[in-house]
């Protein structure tokens, strides 16, 4: 019998890395990369270590600047040496590790080298499931537990006389988004797409497989919990204890469920291109019809997953955005795209798109135009999406754990079909 090493060739099939190497390695010699050539080189030929020393290599380079300072070509060699590393602990046995190496080469590599690394993905996967599971057997036996255990988000969780005490002032309190159940794409079009007006859309997500699943710990866990995703910690993006890190989807799913309602640094998958990353939860979720409307282009589809608390501070985004609620219920507040000035955003470029205004802790005196502003907001609930035009301002704070999806989409003309 041959030895996982010996079939590690065919089990891994590395198609981009092999005929774009000799350029890649080339462009990166041309940069000062010398070093990195030559364990990359000696890794290809066999070497652990060589492999090891690449990938350190060019994780120094990612982080020897600001990230968009990067040079490209830094980024599609750390994608390599990952392939590298990936390749050896897959034919070591060691397929968390190789799973790791890989999504890193997802999350902070290049585009060149995607292909091999999903496709890599897909091999490792296979041959884990077969070494851990048996094939289904064993993923059979994980779904019998006590059903309330295995909840993301039990249907007592949720108190909303408590909540209000939480949100910020006036919450709830003035207009609320309206709501249209199964609104026809026409409707969608000429009712509130032109005229850029927010609306809930509800009833159109009840066929989604997420809406059962992504309530499942052990469904997540089996799906995603070796895999490795980027998360924040702390209150949100504009304080100054907040960070990002890498951890396991596993490790992110124990943070959730330890960290209550007051935590001061919650843990928040935000903004994430999870489902290019994981395609067993894309398959779990479809693209909204109203996502076509004035002949959009799809830009952007991201994961929103955190524990109740979580917060997206005051901000607007240049797409039009279909927030559907997967998973636990959201407050958002939306003030419209013509109050920029009352709501005084940043001046600094990375942040010209969000408010200075904490609207959890306002401060009256120095921001004294926002106390009246008009606003609309709503809770949303499970199965419902809110249409967000573009540049409508809107802070979204998680009341329950939840787990939502955006869809981002723009028309030829890049924004809102009216000025």
């Amino acid at each position: 019998m041959s030895s996982p090493a010996a079939n590690i060739a065919t089990a891994i099939s590395t198609p981009t890395l092999d005929s774009e190497s000799p350029a890649l390695l080339q462009s990166i010699t041309s940069h000062g990369g010398y070093a990195f050539t030559r364990m990359a080189t000696l890794a290809a030929a066999g070497d652990q270590r060589a492999a090891e020393a690449a990938c350190e290599m060019a994780w120094e380079q990612l982080h020897s600047g600001p990230w968009h300072s990067v040079l490209p070509v830094w980024r599609d060699a750390y994608s390599m040496a990952c392939l590298h590393v990936a390749k050896f602990h897959f034919s070591n046995g060691e397929f968390r590790d190789a799973l790791r190496s890989l999504d890193m080469g997802i999350i902070m590599g290049g585009p060149l080298l995607r292909k091999d690394l999903d496709s890599a993905i897909e091999v490792v996967l296979a041959a884990k499931s077969r070494h851990y599971h048996n094939g289904v057997a064993d993923d059979d036996k994980e779904g019998h537990g006590e059903a309330g255990s295995r909840l993301l988000v039990s249907p007592q969780e949720f108190d909303k006389s408590e909540v209000l005490q939480i949100l910020p002032i006036r919450s709830l309190s003035s207009k609320i988004v309206g709501k249209r159940s199964a609104l026809s794409l026409e409707a969608f079009l000429c009712e509130y797409f032109l005229s850029g007006s927010p609306v809930i859309i509800t009833d159109c997500m009840a066929h989604w497989p997420a809406r059962t699943r992504w309530n499942d710990m052990d469904y997540l866990r089996r799906i995603a919990g070796d895999r490795t995703v980027p998360v924040e910690v702390g209150k949100n993006y504009l304080c100054s204890e907040w960070k990002q890190e890498l951890v396991t989807f596993s490790e992110f799913l124990e943070r959730v469920q330890s960290t209550g309602c007051s935590s001061k640094a919650p843990t928040y998958l935000a903004q994430h291109q999870l489902f290019d990353q994981i395609n067993d939860l894309r398959k779990d979720i479809s693209i909204p019809d109203y996502c076509c409307a004035g002949g959009g282009e799809l830009r952007s589809l991201n994961a929103w997953f955190g524990p109740a608390g979580t917060v997206t501070p005051l901000h607007h985004d240049p797409h039009h955005n279909i927030l559907a609620q997967v998973v636990g219920k959201k407050y958002v507040r939306l003030y419209s795209a013509t109050y920029s000035e009352e709501l005084y955003p940043y001046s600094e470029t990375m942040l010209y798109n969000s408010s200075q205004v904490d609207l959890d802790n306002i401060d009256e005196v120095e921001f004294p135009k926002v106390r009246d502003l008009e606003f609309i907001d709503c809770i949303l609930e499970e199965g419902e999406m809110l249409y967000i035009p573009p540049k409508w301002w809107h802070y979204v704070r998680s009341l329950t754990t939840s787990f939502s999806v955006s869809y981002w989409w723009s028309t030829d003309s890049g924004s809102s079909m009216v000025s």
